[in-house]
């Protein structure tokens, strides 16, 4: 039986076709070789003068970084030895040795070991003491952990040395256990630690640098009863 198509049907049905037939046409109007395809819309130029909106940095936080912070954040990234293994290195280097200071800096010369690191690359600057209190300045790579360079320091006279040797008797606290002491008020990766003399009182200091917005906080801890002295943020 053939199907019947009942007239209303297609007159309503006209109409309809005619609009989509009318709007594809308009839509192909323009195109290049007639080819037919929707409309390009041009995007709005920026207005002339406006700079560019900064890009966030690392943090995540939507503001540019301060010098002192991009310095942070570059010497820390590029660093894979941590300071407790470059001072345990150090100490090796010296028999019967104690850490005195040791600091993450750019190497800039002097290693006497080959082969020597590029310029800028990340060290560990320690001060070790001997046994009779000789100062001994060794540099440790701080992307291989090798030694760079062990050197006595030569101008020492016997009361420095004996100074120096009074300063780590007094010292019922290690440098781990400062950093602990440190490290258990706020997170951060440690930078710096040194014995130091604060109003007569001595004190390790601890350097830690946030790695969320790249602060630095300095800590001093006395190195008699570990009590926190002083705890002061540098968000410059």
């Amino acid at each position: 039986m053939n199907e019947t198509i009942h007239p209303l049907r297609v007159r309503t049905a006209l109409p309809a076709c005619l609009l989509v037939c009318s709007a594809l046409l308009v839509t192909g109007c323009g195109s290049d070789g007639g080819t037919k395809g929707p409309a390009s819309v041009a995007t709005p130029a920026a207005p002339t003068g406006m700079s560019p909106t900064a890009s966030p940095n690392p943090t995540g936080t939507g503001t540019r970084l301060t010098d002192d912070q991009a310095q942070r954040m570059a010497l820390v990234q590029a660093a894979k030895v941590p300071w407790d293994k470059a001072a345990g290195t150090a100490t090796g280097a010296v028999a019967g040795s104690e850490l005195v200071a040791i600091e993450l800096r750019r190497y800039e010369g002097g290693a006497t070991a080959s082969p020597a690191p590029s310029p800028g690359s990340p060290e560990w600057a320690a001060e070790v003491a001997g046994q009779n209190g000789t100062v001994h300045r060794v540099l440790v790579d701080a992307v291989s952990g090798s030694v760079l360079r062990s050197q006595a320091e030569t101008d020492q006279d016997a009361d420095d040395m004996r100074e120096l040797t009074d300063r780590l008797t007094k010292a019922q606290v290690t440098p781990e256990q400062a950093v602990k002491t440190a490290t258990g008020r706020k997170q951060g990766t440690v930078t710096d630690v040194h014995l130091d003399s604060e109003d007569n009182t001595l004190v390790w200091s601890v350097d830690l640098v946030n790695e969320q917005d790249w602060s630095k906080t300095a800590f001093d801890i006395d190195a008699a009863s570990g009590e926190v002295l002083r705890e002061q943020v540098d968000k410059d």
